[in-house]
């Protein structure tokens, strides 16, 4: 059997680590392809440097934190901040769904905070059920088979609160995460200091790294394991809230191929 091939569409350039960081290093330990796409160019991330140079800046960071896992990063040239799901898009994602063939195709929710992420997720949606059909973008091969689409998790519950059909183990993930998500130094020492209104990061490489991990990594997927439902824990594997300390769910959605139990087991591998 072929490894399976995993694809991240998310809306920016540090999307894929935040959301999906565990699952990707998961694929990569194993040797399976991860793809993991930047829908827009990143130009509008940061709060005096933005436009072209940002752009640049933001691809390079990109391509640096997924080379530490051997996975591939594309970012594409959409404007960041004014994204819509536009004909074009969807045009877009058919395509890098046909030409990439995946598996897996992780995305993020059509209620999500930023209108980009909800931009994507829309287009994902539009786009599901297209990459079958012959006549839409007929220069591209189309697949005979959806993959399985997946959410990525997000805090918001209205109208529905993210429900977490999978959930995976992320604590041995996440010194690899925060390598990663380190790479993307104008976000998270830069614009997110400015933006959250959080202390100056220190200087010094390894308190940079202690900062990082206190204020992006640990307490994200240490809330995703504390809003873990009882009904949830079998999927992760356990029995009482106090075996689950970082957690990254995913919840599968209907304009995908269904999860079968031997797809659930191939598509989100255990340690």
């Amino acid at each position: 059997m072929t490894p399976p091939k995993l694809l991240i569409l998310g809306a920016h350039q540090d999307d894929a680590e935040f959301y999906a960081g565990a699952l990707m290093i998961r694929y990569r330990e194993r040797g399976w392809p991860v793809k993991a796409v930047s829908v827009t160019n990143g130009e509008s991330g940061h709060h005096t440097d933005f436009g072209p140079g940002m752009a640049a800046r933001r691809a390079k960071e990109f391509a640096a934190s997924m080379a530490i896992i051997g996975a591939e990063a594309e970012s594409w040239e959409n404007r960041d901040g004014y994204l819509t799901p536009s004909l074009d898009v969807r045009l877009q994602i058919i395509r890098a769904i046909r030409e990439y063939q995946p598996d897996l195709v992780l995305t993020h929710r059509t209620i999500d905070y930023h209108p980009d992420h909800r931009a994507v997720a829309l287009a994902v949606q539009d786009a599901a059920y297209l990459v079958t059909v012959p006549a839409v973008l007929p220069e591209v091969p189309h697949l005979r088979r959806d993959p399985v689409i997946a959410f990525m998790a997000d805090r918001f519950t209205r109208p529905a609160p993210f429900r977490a059909d999978v959930v995976i183990d992320a604590e041995s993930a996440l010194p690899t995460i925060t390598d990663m998500v380190a790479q993307h130094e104008s976000q998270v020492f830069e614009w997110l200091v400015y933006n959250h209104q959080f202390d100056p990061p220190p200087s010094e490489a390894a308190a940079r790294r202690e900062w990082l991990y206190k204020h992006h990594i640990e307490g994200r997927w240490r809330e995703r394991a504390d809003r873990l439902r009882p009904d949830m824990m079998p999927l992760y594997g356990a029995e009482t809230a106090e075996e689950i300390r970082y957690a990254e769910g995913f919840e599968i959605a209907e304009h995908g191929s269904p999860l079968t139990d031997e797809q659930r087991e191939r598509l989100f591998p255990g340690e």
